[in-house]
């Protein structure tokens, strides 16, 4: 197979370093540019210290249109900017990493035909698309603890769920929250209730439980760490932990980056990796579920890359296969 020609806009963040950490060890992937009007001819080792030695790749000013895949990892709001307002060539397939386009009820996702981007929900239509709406980091975390009992119409009440999201959650550009001297020895929660990514987690729940009507009560946490989202969530169920440990393993048995483990988890087992870890426990009448993804890979650039394999038809994990920092 010929390599696949890449275009990356967006370059110089987080999820953007992500991204070209996995591609330039990607078997198949040629990268032809690298977007970034404010680093433009800066090596990309020059802003992304952990690749030097690893690429020779410039940024570039410049959109090229002999590429087989466009991943957009811009800012909110600017990916369907950067679509209006440039000639994308039809042939060329899109990734985007913002949340332009991710909630069906959006009459530009329509027009674009995006496809909700969580393999995990909607492999077959990943395979078969051109435009890809890759899901928010909360987001899968949150989906992926909740789709098998969606699946089994078991979403019968209240889900209660609190997630602690470390500082990379926020993107490169400084705010107050982000500074090291704030986040520091410090924790908080935000947007409780509210938080955007809401929307896209009922979407989800609603392809595979239509009647599903409850709330979900999310309340986000920010971490004082890096990288990695850890959710913890809990509904009455009549499950036990043996019945909902098979039905997991059994939702997820063709899925190769989502694990149910027998024994509780923590973060260091998936930061660096594109895997989710899931946990469960009955008490009583409620079932509990621990999830833990990193938020820029499995939450962002890894999952991206695992939409990008099946629409070309690769395997799945190629470039994938990341060892998690345990210590």
């Amino acid at each position: 197979m010929e390599q696949i020609k890449v275009g990356i806009m967006g370059g110089a963040g987080y999820t953007g370093g992500e991204l070209i950490r996995v591609l330039i060890n990607h078997p198949s992937i040629e990268i032809l540019f690298i977007h970034s009007k404010s680093n433009s001819n800066k090596y990309v080792y020059q802003v992304h210290s952990d690749l030097i030695g690893e690429t020779e790749l410039k940024f570039s000013s410049s959109i090229l249109d002999d590429i087989d895949v466009l991943f957009l990892c811009v800012t909110h709001g600017e990916a369907k900017q950067i679509l209006s307002e440039n000639k994308i060539n039809n042939t060329i397939r899109i990734i985007d990493l913002s949340e332009d386009f991710r909630i069906q009820s959006s009459s530009s996702l329509n027009e674009k035909n995006f496809v909700y981007g969580l393999p995990e929900l909607n492999r077959e239509q990943i395979k078969s698309a051109t435009h890809i709406a890759n899901p928010g980091c909360f987001a899968t975390c949150i989906q992926l603890a909740l789709l098998p009992l969606a699946a089994h119409n078991l979403l019968k009440n209240e889900v209660h769920v609190s997630a602690t999201t470390g500082s990379t959650g926020a993107g490169q550009s400084l705010s107050t929250t982000s500074h090291f001297s704030w986040r520091n020895n410090n924790f908080s929660t935000y947007k409780a209730f509210e938080h955007q990514h809401l929307k896209e987690i009922n979407q989800s729940i609603a392809q595979l439980q239509n009647d599903f009507k409850n709330t979900i009560s999310f309340i986000p946490y920010r971490g004082n760490y890096s990288r990695g989202i850890f959710a913890s969530c809990y509904l009455e169920c009549d499950l036990s932990s043996e019945d909902a440990i098979s039905m997991y393993e059994i939702f997820y048995a063709n899925h190769p980056f989502v694990f149910i483990s027998k024994s509780n988890i923590d973060l260091k087992q998936v930061v660096n990796t594109n895997k989710c870890l899931l946990y469960l426990e009955n008490h009583g009448n409620k079932l509990f579920i621990a999830s833990a993804i990193d938020n820029l890979l499995k939450g962002a650039s890894g999952q991206a890359v695992q939409n990008m394999n099946l629409l070309f038809g690769l395997e799945e994990t190629t470039g994938l296969k990341l060892k998690a920092s345990a210590f």
